[in-house]
């Protein structure tokens, strides 16, 4: 029999991503859902939507992401990615699901001089990261077997808004644009992230799991968003010239990390993955939106 897969945030990055590739797992059995019909804000919804339904793993990609309204919308935020997760941790605990959590580079300060590794100090700059933050502690304490927790960084996509799609509007219509170039860390390729959840699913080790694990998750390799943006506008053939800018020439309601880079050895140890070069993903991401 298949195993019965969920996953929240259906029309998200990730979610339409593992939309695409479900139909190359016919071993697998999908049910995908969106904040319409699974409103993460709301845990007694959750939990009355599962009362007659079970699964064999639970992918949680849904999330409140807008880091900067977060500062002005905490409630919202925690409740999505805190309260939300404890809700579902609880769930799979009594129903013996698997979950996999999609969390965020954010927890870290971002000053540190080499790549975060899983158990590293946590120490979230803003409400986004604090309340991503919230909600693995949640998950850990309830500790259902079997389950994990993906940290991530700049994920992108052909799906919905990201920093990729942003250049490649921006790069169109303006002759010069300014980037960040004091922030290093390294891209995430949805597609290539959901393609490691899917293995990771198969994989014997997740079944061997007793409680919940921290794993990390980027694309291999290291650049600023300056060197990001540039890659965008080279690959793409963009004659938008980009200027280098500080953090500090370019104030947001949220402090972002300077410095996150993840170590992602565990990972790639447990499940036998391979990660691409980010600059690999990148282009092949962008010879789709290019061809669109």
């Amino acid at each position: 029999m298949p195993k019965s897969i969920l996953v929240t945030g259906a029309n998200g990055q990730l979610g339409s991503e593992l939309q695409q590739l479900a139909s190359l797992h016919t071993e697998l059995n999908f049910t995908f859902v969106t904040r319409t019909e699974f409103d993460l804000s709301d845990s007694n919804a959750i939990t009355s939507w599962f009362v007659d339904k079970n699964f064999d793993v639970i992918i949680n990609c849904a999330a409140y992401t807008a880091v900067d309204k977060a500062e002005t919308e905490s409630e919202l935020a925690y409740a999505i990615n805190s309260t939300a997760v404890a809700t579902l941790a609880t769930i799979a605990k009594a129903q013996h699901s698997s979950l996999i959590h999609i969390s965020t580079d954010y927890v870290f300060a971002g000053q540190n001089y080499r790549p975060y590794l899983e158990t590293d100090a946590t120490d979230p700059q803003g409400v986004y990261g604090a309340s991503k933050l919230a909600g693995e502690q949640a998950l850990l304490t309830i500790n259902p077997a079997k389950s994990v927790i993906i940290r991530t960084a700049w994920v992108y996509s052909q799906f919905g808004n990201n920093f990729v799609k942003t250049m490649l509007r921006l790069g169109k219509e303006r002759e010069e644009l300014g980037v960040i170039y004091d922030q290093v860390g390294s891209p995430t390729s949805a597609r290539d992230l959901a393609c490691a959840i899917l293995s990771i699913i198969q994989h014997p080790k997740l079944a061997s799991l007793t409680g919940t694990e921290i794993y990390h998750y980027s694309n291999e390799g290291v650049c600023s968003w300056y060197d990001f943006a540039k890659a965008i506008f080279n690959h793409s053939e963009l004659k938008c010239r980009v200027k280098p800018l500080e953090t500090k020439d370019y104030p947001t309601p949220a402090k972002r990390p300077h410095y996150s880079l993840l170590n992602k050895a565990k990972i790639k140890h447990d499940f036998d993955i391979t990660l691409p070069y980010w600059l690999d993903s990148l282009k092949a991401c962008l010879n789709i939106l290019n061809d669109k």
